[in-house]
């Protein structure tokens, strides 16, 4: 059956890969509402606790670059649950962490193995159909950032009434979980390619070189999650400080309005099959600078906040999907490669907002955050005004 002969995948497997992306990501955003409570833990200060949301997403690129493209070349059932069986044992090292350098050892660790992810997503494109393959991904890549939005509520609130460490350990049984179920029910992926290792990886950059449109793609994310970064690392600090004073719980909460932004993942999907991607990131961008500088006039009212929060996170969701609606029309036959560079990339971008967002909370308060993280989209804006995608 060729690729235009396909009938979309059914329901349950696309919800299930869906579920099974919000499980696994979620391990990547769990210290995030966490980061004032490892500070008491370990007495480290908050730059330094913002580096354990650095080192998981540097673990995150690492693991797009090096294990990623494994999937073209190994049988995604197996790798899948080789990947998920060692995050288990990652998030068991982080919640019985003795030190902080275990916990950021083991954190990095818990990143690379999350990747997972972004096998599944090339999964469920390589399931759909032409014509609905934008759909289909954005349904997929909803349950993705649930899970990231979605995992902040969790935490906080599993922490209130039990302790972080619980928070790491509940992930751990769940990748257990995950692992024996895909490895059984997912359908079988044959590989794309039979190429080794080093080979496979070099090809892997070659995809960079070889298409304009994955660099222009992986380069505007990169800026788009950098800010997103930078916000969702240091509103804990913000809110847990005067005037506020909210506890983990009150956190969470807040956590939840940036859930209303996952919405319109399907919605970009569907503009991004109808043409309109383009149009779509450009008003994302001018979205996102928006929403900071509104962020930067609600220092002091949980309100403007939360608004903030949304449109952030609607922001990045629409230009994730349409711009993997984008690659993944570039190379069928090396869609785990295309995507292993293109959330490489965005990651490395996000690992940088994480940390500068935190240098820049600790040395000029969250005015210094807000002007950081508010020209990243701008300067996403400016580069694609020389580019055609």
């Amino acid at each position: 059956m060729t690729e235009t002969e396909q009938k979309a995948p059914p329901g349950w497997l696309v919800l299930l890969l869906a579920v099974s992306c919000g499980l696994t990501v979620a391990n990547l955003y769990y210290a995030q509402p966490l980061l004032a409570e490892l500070r008491q833990t370990f007495g480290v200060g908050e730059a330094a606790a913002g580096g354990v949301v650095t080192a998981t997403q540097i673990g995150y690129a690492a693991g797009m670059l090096l294990l990623v493209p494994l999937g073209d070349r190994l049988e995604n059932r197996g790798l899948v649950a080789t990947l998920l069986a060692v995050a288990c044992a990652g998030l068991v090292v982080t919640g019985v962490a003795p030190g902080f350098a275990v916990l950021l050892i083991a954190s990095l660790a818990v990143g690379a193995t999350s990747v997972v992810v972004q096998i599944l997503i090339p999964f469920a494109a390589d399931l759909s159909p032409d014509a609905i393959r934008g759909r289909i991904v954005g349904r997929v890549v909803s349950g993705l950032l649930f899970g990231i939005l979605l995992s902040r509520v969790v935490a906080s609130l599993l922490a209130e009434v039990t302790s972080w460490r619980v928070v790491f350990l509940i992930s751990a049984g769940a990748m257990a979980a995950l692992a024996l179920v895909l490895r059984f029910i997912l359908p079988r992926r044959a590989p794309k390619t039979d190429v080794r290792y080093g080979e496979l990886l070099r090809s892997t950059l070659a995809m960079a070189r070889k298409h304009p449109p994955l660099r222009h793609r992986a380069l505007y994310q990169s800026a788009m999650f950098g800010a997103f970064s930078a916000f969702w690392t240091t509103i804990a600090f913000v809110l847990t400080a005067p005037p506020f004073n909210y506890s983990q719980l009150g956190v969470g909460l807040f956590a939840l309005a940036g859930a209303a932004g996952a919405a319109v993942a399907p919605l970009a999907g569907r503009w991004a099959d109808h043409g309109h991607g383009r149009r779509l990131t450009a008003g994302a961008f001018v979205l996102c600078a928006a929403a900071f500088a509104l962020a930067g006039l609600g220092a002091h009212s949980v309100i403007l906040l939360a608004i903030a929060a949304i449109a952030v996170d609607t922001a990045v969701q629409a230009t994730l999907v349409v711009g993997q609606h984008t690659i993944y029309q570039l190379d069928p036959s090396a869609r785990a490669r295309i995507n292993s560079v293109y959330l490489g990339t965005f990651f490395i971008g996000g690992a940088i907002g994480s940390q500068a967002g935190s240098i820049a909370y600790h040395l000029g308060g969250w005015t210094a955050v807000v002007v950081f993280a508010g020209v990243l989209p701008l300067l996403g804006l400016a580069g694609m005004t020389r580019t055609r995608v």
